[in-house]
């Protein structure tokens, strides 16, 4: 497996595959990379001949009084487990590198709309960091494919209305949440909860299987149900960002029984901020 840390060493690389002829499948991430990002990496295997991941710390998708100087960084343990996984290359860009003017000066992308709600709400400019950043790699890697964890439902619905609102020539791929036995979805963030923390956390997910049941037995007053989750939610250990009923769609409040639904979530544990989502 290669580490490629230029830009020309991956164009070089990039076109050395396309001369061969070989698809290519693309999988970005920020590192600190558990068994979530390895299942990434193994359906990205299956549809193409080469994997690439990138791992890099994005600052534009952090806000003020995030975590950014903290955000663990795991480059050699990642490697590892990408060589095992059968990765080709990993992409290890620096923050000079792909913003060599600053971030106060650099060209973005925005996703109106989709970017605005649930945690584009409570993290301003969250979403058009992470649509920047993604647009940039995959104009620098110039995948066939690229997947992307279904846990970021939002982000994964803002990336495909990017790639089709620009034309950008790369199938996206959702890939089913990744869970540890008690339910918890895995995220780079879970090992900052403490021991007590981590017991309260797989809470999130049974609750919104409760609110999944009830929703499919046939209440629907959403936003009386949202409202009561989010109660059971701070009773049991949370601070609750929101619980959202919302169409599939284009993520707007839920309204009709009708509609295809997802639940989306969000709530701090102590200093640490969980998602999560549910399909109905």
């Amino acid at each position: 497996m290669k580490i490629i840390n230029s830009v020309q060493a991956l164009r070089a690389q990039i076109s050395a595959w396309r001369q061969n002829g070989e698809r290519i499948a693309f999988v970005p991430t920020m590192g600190n990379l558990h068994n979530g990002h390895l299942t990434l990496v193994d359906v990205a295997k299956s549809r193409a001949d080469r994997v690439i991941v990138s791992i890099f710390v994005n600052p534009m998708q952090f806000g003020k009084n995030e975590d950014l100087d903290n955000y663990p960084r795991t480059l050699d343990a990642d490697c590892a487990g990408l060589s095992a996984h059968g990765a080709d290359a990993v992409f290890t860009p620096t923050p000079q590198l792909m913003y060599p003017r600053g971030l106060d000066v650099q060209t973005y992308v925005d996703v109106p709309l989709l970017g605005d709600l649930h945690c584009g709400a409570s993290r301003a400019g969250h979403f058009r960091g992470v649509s920047t950043i993604v647009c940039k790699l995959f104009n620098l890697v110039q995948p066939d494919i690229a997947c992307f964890g279904q846990k970021d439902y939002q982000q994964l619905a803002i990336i495909r209305q990017m790639v089709i609102d620009l034309s950008l020539p790369v199938e996206i791929i959702g890939v089913a949440t990744e869970r540890a036995e008690d339910g918890l979805a895995l995220s780079s963030r879970n090992g900052y909860l403490s021991a007590e923390q981590r017991a309260i956390a797989p809470s999130l997910h049974t609750l919104l299987q409760q609110l999944r049941s009830r929703i499919l037995n046939g209440n629907h007053d959403y936003r009386s149900l949202e409202q009561h989750t989010k109660q059971q939610l701070n009773t049991a250990g949370f601070t609750t960002d929101y619980i959202n009923i919302a169409d599939q769609t284009d993520l707007t409040l839920a309204t009709s029984a009708e509609q295809a639904k997802v639940i989306l979530a969000a709530a701090w544990l102590g200093t640490t901020r969980l998602i999560d989502n549910i399909e109905i």
